[in-house]
């Protein structure tokens, strides 16, 4: 297996559980990335905006887990545009089975590790 991809996960923070999911999920198989968690409640902080493009910029993705709390989420959408903005591949994941939450320009899949694991492949 090639170098681990290092993949930034955005999530709104009321999806906590979900990202601990994922988290859980790849540390339990033997995942192709290294998981980057920058979870914070403070989302307006510029010295968070700072930590957080550092770590956009040297990840090589970023995975969007995409829920209603989404729409909502200030820090969720400052961490897309700034992904954006550094030029990075983004997939949405849907965070929940009964929640299709769409955001504008992101292509968001069904959760299951195929797609995520094409999307690492990918980068």
């Amino acid at each position: 297996m090639a170098d681990k991809k290092v993949v930034f996960i955005a999530f709104a923070i009321e999806d906590e559980n979900q990202r601990n999911l994922l988290k859980g999920q790849s540390l339990n198989t033997k995942s192709p990335f290294e998981y980057v968690d920058m979870s914070v409640k403070e989302a307006y902080i510029s010295e968070w905006k700072e930590k957080v493009r550092t770590r956009i910029k040297r990840s090589d993705g970023v995975i969007v887990l995409v829920s209603k709390n989404s729409l909502t989420s200030t820090g969720q959408k400052w961490e897309i545009q700034c992904a954006r903005e550094e030029n990075k591949k983004i997939l949405g994941i849907y965070a929940y089975t009964n929640d299709r939450t769409n955001i504008e320009g992101v292509n968001t899949k069904v959760w299951t590790w195929d797609n995520i694991a094409t999307f690492i492949d990918s980068l």
